[in-house]
């Protein structure tokens, strides 16, 4: 292909990313379900014939990023028998989806007989089958509950649609007539993007055309690794966890270890989950897919936000994910937690990030992605509904300032954080008691995380069965450079006017609501960047006024007392004084025996601590607890108290010291996973 000019390459570029556009109006304005017409939860993109991303607008990242393996799985199934007019329909996880509910249409355009475009659209539909109304259970445990599942098939062939595929399909879902308009407004989409392509290439010659994708792809490239040799070289580390529970009565906390290595070298970046547990059978696992988008994802933000995503910015990275593991699922365990997977994949990567440089990673953000389902049968109408809500939580804090609060995060694009209260309330039996931020929720730092949103439905007519399936309940949002965690999600009943959690925060799966129920929504807050002592007052006592922080957690974290309604100087700066003065430094020593303790199906690291050390904080047994230095972000652990160690003192494995940048034996600060109790 011969190079263009730059004023021609530009033009080319924006005029496929209007193409994307235009497809992205045609959704919006003729879908049926309240989740695509009014929250946006859908995304367009086009790609070629090699299935690279050549353009995408304001899209999810979680859904475009990922869509090149389903376009490539569609390809070596369907690619031997396209034609024009034909249109693929998938949402199989294991062969390049997402989640069972993300059903994705990949569009085939031809030029002169040959395969040059692929328009594809991805639509999370509100129900696809499965145990519970909406798919999504907190407590599926085989990919067979979480509905029906759609490997790459052509449900529409040379322009006519397979009627008999088609009702195999709608019959095993939910709201059906919703379903089909669902489909057609992607068809419709698909079928706008074919237009445009053809008119492009009337206007510039396939040639051009694709000379101008290729440069476009290629200049993305030089960008990402540009900014990549800006990094420094070296191996940066992290580890989380994701939420499972045991059995019945006590539903003890299983988490599953997920660590990232993180290697930069040179303009080449290696991002290595080896060791990522291995899948279970619970809603806690996802797909090659979604691991390498979301690593995308997060250097795509971190190091280049201000240029438009496309596969160029993709090649300097590689990503190494183990099959089998809960970030490189296999049949048959379910694969309904993508958005867990993203998030905490997002806060491994971020973990590292703030070791490498701190200056331009953020603090966690809200953790998942905090799938809440409503469904039955309207009592007034006779007919099924599904709905699903999810409140957007906050994000953390970064250098220049706080994080955004009830937001939608780095991986959701233009995605509605607040679902509208008029729309919900004409089109489901719902009442939407109140809608609030929560206070004290946001991590406290210098720069404070943002708020997550509280939110109470009730349920006004008939029965309803109510799914949670999310993560971040007990392992909440954390900070970087000393900032304090975010609040954790939260899921309640409300029962004789108190609101009592349930038993597996997180994960429900088909509870029973009748008349009157009331569920109370909690999303997670932001973690927070900075000491919280070295927040100003005057900032500490604006949130107080707006209502962010509350005086007792102003005083008790950041340090800030109030005289009336103004601070008080001198006592602030004493009680800051007094704040830093109590906090736990301990040396650390050699730590070369377990680091981890086994339990149930997950594992978790500990951390060893003297009885008298541990007490000077209020830390009791199997607690859990971060180690923090200046730099970076805390490694969290459970508390064993041991009377065998030294005081002040602190065992550490050489992964511990890896992951906290610790390469002499200054002391470590130690203290609580602290979050306010939100009312």
């Amino acid at each position: 292909m011969n190079p263009i000019d730059p004023i021609t390459l530009e033009v080319i570029t924006e005029g496929l990313i209007s193409v994307v556009r235009e497809m992205r109006a045609t959704v919006f304005r003729t879908a049926r379900s309240v989740a695509i017409y009014e929250a946006r939860d859908f995304s367009c993109g086009l790609f070629d014939a090699k299935g690279q991303v050549v353009a995408q607008s304001e899209d999810i990242g979680s859904h475009v990023v990922p869509l090149p393996w389903s376009v490539e799985a569609s390809l070596a199934i369907c690619g031997d028998d396209l034609a024009p007019g034909d249109v693929i329909v998938m949402n199989d996880p294991y062969l390049g989806g997402t989640h069972l509910n993300d059903v994705t249409l990949i569009y085939p355009v031809f030029h002169e007989g040959e395969l040059v475009f692929f328009p594809a659209v991805r639509e999370h539909w509100a129900d696809v089958g499965g145990s519970v109304p909406g798919s999504m259970s907190g407590s599926a445990n085989e990919i067979y509950q979480e509905g029906i599942r759609i490997p790459p098939v052509k449900l529409v062939e040379r322009g006519v649609v397979n009627k008999a595929a088609m009702e195999i399909l709608l019959s095993n879902m939910r709201v059906r007539e919703e379903r089909e308009g669902d489909f057609n407004s992607g068809l419709a989409a698909c079928r706008t993007a074919e237009r445009r392509i053809r008119e492009l290439i009337q206007r510039y010659g396939v040639e051009a055309l694709m000379s101008g994708i290729e440069g476009n792809l290629t200049r993305s490239e030089a960008r990402m690794r540009a900014k990549i040799s800006e990094l420094p070289d070296g191996e940066f580390w992290h580890e989380d966890y994701l939420e499972t529970f045991g059995p019945a009565p006590d539903h003890r906390l299983e988490p599953l270890l997920l660590p990232l290595r993180l290697n930069i070298r040179g303009d080449e970046l290696e991002a290595d989950f080896t060791g990522a547990a291995e899948q279970a059978p619970a809603p806690v696992n996802s797909t090659l897919a979604v691991t390498a988008a979301s690593v995308f994802i997060v250097l795509k933000s971190v190091l280049d936000p201000a240029q438009a995503l496309n596969h160029g910015s993709f090649r300097p990275v590689r990503v190494v994910a183990p099959e089998g593991t809960i970030v490189n699922v296999k049949h048959p365990a379910p694969a309904g937690s993508h958005g867990e997977i993203r998030k905490r994949v997002i806060a491994t990567m971020l973990g590292a990030l703030a070791q490498a440089c701190p200056e331009l990673s953020s603090a966690d953000i809200h953790r998942t992605s905090f799938h809440n389902l409503i469904g039955g049968i309207d009592s007034a109408t006779g007919k099924e509904f599904v709905h699903y809500e999810w409140a957007s939580g906050g994000n953390g804090g970064f250098l220049e300032a706080d994080g955004p609060s009830s937001m939608a995060a780095i991986d959701w694009g233009d995605l509605s954080t607040v679902q509208p209260t008029e729309v919900l309330e004409a089109r489901f039996p719902l009442h939407i008691e109140w809608t609030k931020q929560a206070m004290d929720s946001g991590g406290a730092g210098r720069r404070r995380g943002g708020l997550g949103t509280r939110r109470a439905l009730r349920l006004t007519r008939g029965r309803a069965a109510y799914s949670l399936l999310a993560d971040g309940a007990m392992v909440p949002p954390f900070g970087i450079l000393g900032g304090e965690s975010g609040a954790p999600v939260g899921s309640y009943r409300r029962i004789d006017g108190r609101d009592e959690p349930f038993p597996t925060p997180g994960k429900v799966g088909g509870h029973a609501m009748h008349a009157g129920d009331v569920v109370v929504l909690q999303s997670a807050g932001g973690g927070g960047y900075g000491d919280p002592l070295e927040r100003p007052c005057a900032d500490v006592l604006t949130d107080i006024v707006e209502g962010y922080v509350s005086p007792g957690e102003a005083a008790a974290i950041y340090g800030v007392v109030l005289d009336g309604e103004a601070v008080d100087a001198a006592a602030s700066e004493a009680r800051r004084a007094e704040l830093r003065a109590a906090r736990l430094w301990l040396q650390p020593v050699d730590g070369s025996g377990a680091a981890y303790e086994a339990i149930g199906g997950g594992k978790k690291r500990i951390a060893r601590l003297h009885p008298d050390d541990a007490a000077r904080m209020g830390i009791g047994e199997d607690d859990m607890i971060e180690l923090l230095r200046a730099t970076g972000a805390p490694l969290r652990a459970w508390a064993r108290l041991d009377p065998t160690l030294s005081p002040g003192t602190l065992p550490l494995d050489d992964l511990g010291r890896r992951i906290l940048g610790a390469t002499d034996d200054s002391p470590l600060w130690v203290r609580p996973v602290h979050f306010a109790a939100l009312v």
